[in-house]
């Protein structure tokens, strides 16, 4: 197998058994040589000879999965890499379910384990003095010192502001979730800064309410009534985006030549069903999932990284902001 890709055999196996920081290539490489040689790992021998089982958990508090399965997605495909499955749990926002996934996943003896949600806030950690490494995905710990891959909000928000005005949008407002929620009160204010650093204001105060259609909706209807000129609305969601959009329309406003529309998250039932199709802030959850797993990956091998570590978004521009 080590001749037929071309590597020496400690370095076949590493790919195999997911040590070692190999480059992409090369790991490729040895898992077509195994393929074309119909070479299969025998996990029990494998955990034998290193103490691991090869196995990951992912306890998750997104029941729909909105969030959870495409951070799985990302897992996965880093993981299997080194032909690591995962567990995965829902804890359903119940503390005492999520610890007796807890306590399930460890008497499994999994390698690492991996926890997220559908919020972005930080929880408490999931455990103390745990025998195996934790990383967070999207959500975040409150202890500074656990490793945590979230979204970086703020910058997602700067992006749609900046390309409002890009576009030539000076009446720019603002629609999003509860006051009380951490991705509604990061992205407003990215949104109002951003706007204040080229001597401008949002076109009325920030409208807080629901992650919803329907308080998009009603926010638009209030927004039209209100305040005079608004050439631009960036939503803190999709759904809102959404509602916003059938608002306007019936409003008798033309998207994007009377108000453009920005919405956040990406979400692809969302965004294509808009009318138009709606520009909108990508979080890159399968990213932020690898980036996760690499990094549980790295601390099951005896290499931590401590901290939060922030992914940039990423702008999709569709017909909703279109000036041509």
């Amino acid at each position: 197998m080590a001749a037929l890709a071309g590597v020496s055999t400690g370095t076949v196996s590493k790919a195999l058994n997911g040590r070692g920081s190999l480059h992409p290539d090369t790991r490729r490489r040895v898992q077509q040589a195994a393929e074309q040689l119909g070479f299969v790992a025998n996990a029990a021998a494998r955990s034998l000879h290193t103490g691991r089982t090869y196995t990951v958990g992912m306890i998750t508090t997104d029941t729909i999965g909105r969030f959870s399965i495409p951070l799985l997605i990302g897992a996965e495909d880093a993981l299997g890499a080194g032909r690591m499955s995962v567990f995965l749990c829902d804890a359903r926002d119940d503390v005492i379910r999520e610890q007796y996934y807890l306590r399930t996943l460890l008497s499994r003896n999994v390698d690492g384990i991996i926890v997220t949600g559908r919020r972005t806030q930080a929880r408490a950690p999931i455990g103390a003095g745990l025998p195996v490494p934790v990383v967070y995905a999207f959500i975040s710990s409150t202890d500074p010192d656990d490793c945590s891959v979230v979204p970086d909000e703020a910058d997602g928000a700067r992006r749609a502001v900046q390309h409002l005005l890009a576009a030539g949008r000076r009446r720019i407002a603002h629609i999003t979730g509860p006051e009380h929620h951490h991705s509604a009160t990061v992205r407003a204010r990215a949104a109002t800064e951003t706007l204040a650093a080229e001597g401008l204001s949002l076109a009325a105060p920030v409208l807080y309410g629901e992650w919803s259609e329907a308080w998009g909706r009603q926010a638009a209807d209030m927004l039209l009534s209100t305040a005079t000129g608004v050439d631009a609305v960036f939503c803190g969601s999709d759904q809102i985006a959404r509602g916003v959009a059938e608002a306007l329309r019936d409003a008798g406003r033309d998207i994007p030549r009377d108000v453009a529309l920005v919405g956040f998250d990406n979400w692809d039932v969302m965004v294509d069903a808009s009318r138009p199709p709606l520009t909108s802030i990508d979080m890159d959850l399968e990213g932020i999932g690898r980036s996760a797993a690499e990094l549980l990956l790295a601390a099951i091998n005896g290499d931590p990284v401590h901290g939060p570590q922030m992914r940039p978004c990423r702008l999709i521009p569709r017909a909703s902001t279109a000036m041509g």
